[in-house]
């Protein structure tokens, strides 16, 4: 890895950072905007990254919102690296719409299903509402952020050309 990847990707973790201090109402507070620059950093840097970028952008979301739930959190940013890598995947061979469905589908309903067994069904259902406006809030700023960012990092490193 180079310099220059590793000061762009630092300042995507920068980026969910901040999102991260930007909340969406929830039950738990740590649904915020700290997905999208993981989104981005997949497009134009691979699944490797934006997973980086989405596992360490929740964990400062579930921080700065007091880790509500505590250790359960590492499941959370494991789960959100695997859903950023498989939007690179999908977004890479050019389904857009169906890599933003999967992130949307994946991180508002198919995420919190472990939490159905850890507290109860309840638990999910209070909790679907908000991380459903969360995640489509995160990649609608990803979609929208994507076509206009490609011209600024086109001279930089990413991986091939993104079709915005």
């Amino acid at each position: 890895m180079n310099v220059r990847k590793m000061s762009l990707l630092a300042l995507f973790i920068a980026l969910s950072v901040i999102g991260a201090a930007i909340k969406v109402p929830a039950i738990i507070g740590s649904v915020a905007l700290d997905a999208f620059p993981a989104l981005l950093a997949a497009v134009f840097f691979g699944s490797g990254a934006g997973a980086v970028v989405g596992g360490l952008g929740h964990m400062m979301s579930a921080l700065i919102g007091g880790m509500p739930l505590g250790p359960l959190h590492f499941i959370i940013a494991l789960e959100m690296a695997l859903l950023v890598s498989l939007f690179a995947a999908l977004y890479k061979y050019g389904k857009k719409i169906l890599a933003g469905t999967v992130f949307l589908i994946g991180n508002a309903f198919v995420a919190p299903l472990p939490f159905i067994f850890l507290f109860d069904f309840t638990y999910y259902i209070a909790l679907v509402p908000s991380l459903l406006i969360g995640s489509a809030l995160n990649t609608a700023i990803a979609f929208i952020a994507v076509p206009r960012l490609n011209p600024i990092l086109k001279g930089t490193y990413h991986r091939g050309e993104v079709k915005g």
